[in-house]
């Protein structure tokens, strides 16, 4: 079968759209603690993150992908082209697909979930007006090596998809949606970039890229619905959600985790090197508004790691390249990268606090 990334070069040619540079195996090269002194060779470590984040972001953020939207051919485009990462960087596919995406994309036929939000039922009611009959993940696994933990998972995830077109705001309709989500997309690509280049796990890593998630995280549940690997089997989820500014509400350098007090996993982190803080915003109540829940609510340790600080530019077409702090996303990207190498190695296994796992239907706890 023809190579799937060149496949997707030619494609994204003909169609005029210019992708970012390939990852070369200059970029492979070993990560440095980024939070330690900060040496010459460290500065060169974050450089390289940074030149990935900015190529992706240029990508998956630009006006040429219309702002991703759920079930669209240009949340499609995004799909793609995250499978081809996936496949350049060695991952297994694991989405069940073997027709385009090589196997990393896992086909979702849309399906209206009741009950909806108000906002969801805004978004279902645009999206009728142009029928769509499927949506698609994207999925590899970087295989575990253990024994006795290779059947162990961590699960890495963020959502793919955006707003798409919308409303006009001062003349743009584009509802980039570069911080909510292309953020947490690149922060998936870039740890499944360096742990894939490193030394094998013990544990076996799943990166999933959920879509959808803007009209009711169908993506979660077609990957609840036909995951790759046990559910039972899974340790951890960690969700990235837009990391691409810096939260004024938590210490300069550091991400918030949805539920911190919720399970054990928050804490063991921070012990290994993680910048993580309880969330600092619980009135809006963030645990329940991203992916990770439907894994909690299945029993899954399941947190989401972000910087959001409320910003104005949320949702809105001002979501875009230009709104983006590449510093802070660059060393929030590295930051993490120890740690979940250590829960990737670890025998250690997180546990919930007495009254934070969340009830199966998501009302109340257990």
């Amino acid at each position: 079968m023809k190579n799937f990334v060149t496949a997707l070069c030619t494609a994204t040619l003909a169609l005029g759209i210019l992708l970012p540079t390939v990852h070369t195996a200059q970029a492979a090269q070993p990560l440095l603690d980024a939070s330690g002194p900060h040496s010459a060779a460290t500065s060169v470590s974050l450089s390289i993150i940074e030149r990935n984040i900015r190529a992706d972001m240029n990508f998956l953020a630009s006006d040429v992908l219309r702002g991703r939207g759920s079930a669209t051919r240009d949340e499609h485009l995004a799909a793609l082209y995250t499978a081809s990462r996936f496949e350049a960087d060695g991952l297994e596919p694991a989405g069940g697909s073997q027709g385009d995406g090589g196997g990393y994309i896992q086909r979702t036929p849309l399906a209206y979930p009741l009950p909806l939000s108000p906002r969801m039922e805004r978004y279902w009611q645009r999206f009728q007006k142009v029928p769509r009959t499927e949506t698609w993940n994207t999925i590899g696994i970087l295989r575990g090596t253990d024994p006795r933990l290779k059947d162990q998972v961590i699960l890495i995830t963020a959502h793919q998809d955006h707003l798409g077109i919308g409303t006009p705001v001062n003349g743009d309709s584009i509802y980039n949606g570069a911080d909510d989500d292309a953020s947490g997309t690149i922060a998936v690509l870039e740890l499944a970039r360096m742990l894939a280049h490193g030394k094998p796990p013990r544990r076996t890593i799943v990166f999933a890229l959920f879509d959808a998630e803007e009209l009711g995280g169908l993506g979660n549940a077609a990957f609840l619905a036909h995951p790759p690997v046990p559910l039972q089997n899974i340790v951890a989820n960690l969700e990235f959600e837009m990391i691409g500014w810096a939260d004024p509400k938590v210490p300069e350098g550091t991400l918030w985790l949805t539920g911190f007090d919720r399970s054990t996993l928050g804490a063991e982190l921070v012990k290994h090197g993680a910048h993580l803080v309880a969330d600092p915003h619980p009135q809006q109540h963030f645990f329940q508004r991203s992916d990770n829940y439907a894994l909690a609510k299945e029993g899954v340790i399941a947190h989401t790691v972000s910087s959001f600080g409320l910003q104005p530019q949320y949702h809105q077409p001002e979501d875009d390249i230009a709104h983006i702090d590449f510093t802070h996303m660059t060393h929030a990207i590295a930051s993490m990268v120890a740690p979940v190498r250590w829960l990737a190695n670890t025998n250690w296994r997180p546990q919930w606090n007495p009254g934070g796992r969340p009830a199966k239907d998501g009302k109340g706890l257990e």
